[in-house]
Parts: structure tokens; sequence; C-alpha cells
């Protein structure tokens, strides 16, 4: 059996430790002992990207995602952006900008310098708020990969935004037609419920972590603002 290599760490607001490891030829980020992510298990994280966009209505849509991580989801929304659309990430980890320029650049390097998109070092909330306050223009799309889900939180600071003021932000954020996209690990039936009772139309769809109908089975809510 291949090791696992400690490549590096990360501490996250909270206090807790992400470790980037390599195991052979692939990559994994681990909170403590748990994997958030990893490169044999990026299919669904992309279809958040590729779904969403595959729906919205808006010509020259302007995207925002919560967490880089590995840039899976930002690579796939890049891959699939319309001409003139914009994609902006929050990110709220300095260090994992770090290994996309380093040890992970083979993946995500050549994105972070696409023009089309920009990645700002801050808590998806606080991109958010500006939509809402007028700082900058609302999205068409919103798409929340920051966490394992509703019921796992990564940084306690997240909380909010699966709490019913959180999702009254993010519609507020968004233009008519607009989807709040949100990744889980694991469904969450007081979560759709949530959702609906924002006022979404909700549609939630069961995505294999890996292509070929393989891997553990991953939830997306896709909701939408009319």
């Amino acid at each position: 059996m291949l090791p696992r290599e400690t490549i590096a760490t990360a501490q996250i607001p909270d206090g807790k430790e992400l470790t980037l490891v390599s195991h052979g030829r692939d990559f994994i980020i681990m909170l403590g002992r748990d994997e958030l992510m990893g490169t044999r298990m990026q299919f669904s994280e992309e279809q958040l990207a590729v779904l969403t966009l595959a729906e919205l209505e808006a010509s020259k849509p302007r995207i925002l995602i919560g967490g880089f991580g590995m840039g899976f989801t930002y690579r796939a929304a890049l891959s699939h952006l319309p001409s003139g659309g914009s994609v902006t990430v929050a990110e709220l980890v300095p260090e994992i900008l770090k290994w996309a320029r380093g040890p992970l650049a083979h993946l995500s390097a050549e994105s972070l310098d696409d023009p089309r998109g920009e990645v700002i070092l801050c808590n998806v909330e606080a991109l958010i708020d500006d939509a809402n306050d007028g700082t900058s223009p609302k999205y068409d799309a919103i798409l929340l990969d920051v966490d394992n889900g509703p019921d796992g939180i990564v940084v306690d600071s997240n909380f909010r935004l699966y709490t019913r003021t959180g999702i009254a932000k993010a519609k507020d954020a968004l233009n008519p037609g607009g989807i709040m996209a949100v990744w889980s690990a694991a469904p969450d039936h007081k979560f759709t419920t949530r959702l609906k009772d924002g006022g979404f139309e909700v549609e939630v769809r069961e995505v294999r972590a890996r292509p070929n109908n393989k891997g553990p089975r991953h939830t997306i809510w896709f909701a939408r603002k009319r």
C-alpha cells in the first residue's frame, strides 16, 4: 500500500488545520482525519458548475463560487462560461492559493491566470453582502462548496450560509432567474425545506464523485430565484 506523504499544512480561522497530502499520483486535502477533497473524486464538484451553467438564463452570467479548494469547480465554470461571462471565487485560506501555484500547479495555475475570473481572499458571505448593499452587481449564480454540506461545517462562520438568514441573503444577491447551487457529501432534507421556505424553486440531484457512475453519491441543491 502506498503511504500518504504530507506536503503542507494550513491553519483555518477557527484553529483547525488543513493538510495537503500526496498518495501516489493523487492529492488530497484533509481536515484532521477527514478527506475534504481529492483528485480521484472531483467529478461531482465539477458538475456543481457544469449543471448550474447549463440551467442559467443569463447570456453573460456573473458567477460567484464559495471556496477554491483544488479548483475543480472554478475550472469547470471557466470551461463552460459563455462569452462575456465572469467568475469570482471567494477563498478564505491564503495557503490554498499558494498550493494552487505550487504542488498543485499542474491542476490550477492556468485557471488562476484566466482574465475572465478572479480569486478574492475573503469569506464568501462578504461578497454576498456586497451584492446586497450595492457595492457590487448581483450574481446570476452562487455556487457553494465551502463545507462538506449544511451538516458538515468546516469553518464555524460558514454556519450562517445554511440558515434561513443566510438563504435569504443569498437569494437577495441573485438576479431574477439566478441559481444558488450547494454541494454536499450527503443529503439533508431539513436544508431542502429551508430553501423552499425561503422562496426558491428547488431541485435536488444526486451526483457520483467519479465519472461513469462510480464513487460515493454526493448531493447538489439547485435553488432558482423567480
